[in-house]
């Protein structure tokens, strides 16, 4: 993973509004996305956007024997780092868009945990709509689905309209505190589609 940050400032200049940021993300944003997920119980955990492996590498670490990893990635560069550094891990070369086909097309039909790395409040809104939707229905009962944001831009009007979906779309929607070590510093949301148990 040493040519991790290079590959991610060359996607990033070619393609910012699918990467999103010129760096990958932190261990403290990545340690703060999987704290409220019960590794010990989920089945399935699905990744949006896992880049370079930033946060992949933590969720690596977390799988117990059993449970399975899908990254969805749009970036054929990217998804090729991801296949040569984490090879016991399953990656789609897809678009996040196409998540009923691509998890029918690994076996999947229940997720546990979605933790997502995409600049959501840069995407089209009607592409954010039917992602979500897609996603709702994807998630298991007491599913979570985590993201993060970045502080800077929490009053642009995509960051807005990005809170009030995940407030309008899940039973429970939290912030985690700014996580400073980030670049740029950051915040992650939670949001469980049941009651924490």
């Amino acid at each position: 993973m040493a040519e991790a940050v290079p590959l991610f400032l060359r996607q990033f200049v070619r393609t910012p509004r699918s990467v999103g940021a010129v760096l990958p993300s932190s261990s403290a944003l990545a340690e703060a996305m999987l704290a409220p997920i019960d590794f010990a119980h989920a089945r399935t955990v699905v990744e949006f956007g896992p880049g370079t492996g930033a946060i992949t590498r933590h969720i690596a670490h977390r799988l117990r024997p059993g449970s399975r990893y899908l990254g969805i990635e749009l970036s054929a560069s990217f998804c090729r780092t991801l296949h040569a550094a984490f090879p016991r891990l399953e990656f789609a070369h897809g678009n996040v868009a196409e998540l009923p086909r691509i998890l029918a097309s690994h076996g999947i039909e229940q997720i546990d945990a979605i933790v997502s790395g995409l600049p959501w409040a840069s995407l089209p809104l009607s592409l954010q709509e039917r992602v979500f939707i897609d996603m709702e229905h994807a998630l298991a009962p007491n599913g979570v689905f985590v993201t993060f944001a970045y502080l800077h831009g929490l009053m642009l009007p995509g960051a807005r309209a990005l809170r009030r979906r995940l407030r309008r779309g899940f039973p429970q929607f939290r912030r985690s505190t700014p996580i400073w070590a980030n670049v740029p510093p950051a915040l992650a949301y939670v949001c469980r589609k049941g009651p924490e148990g």
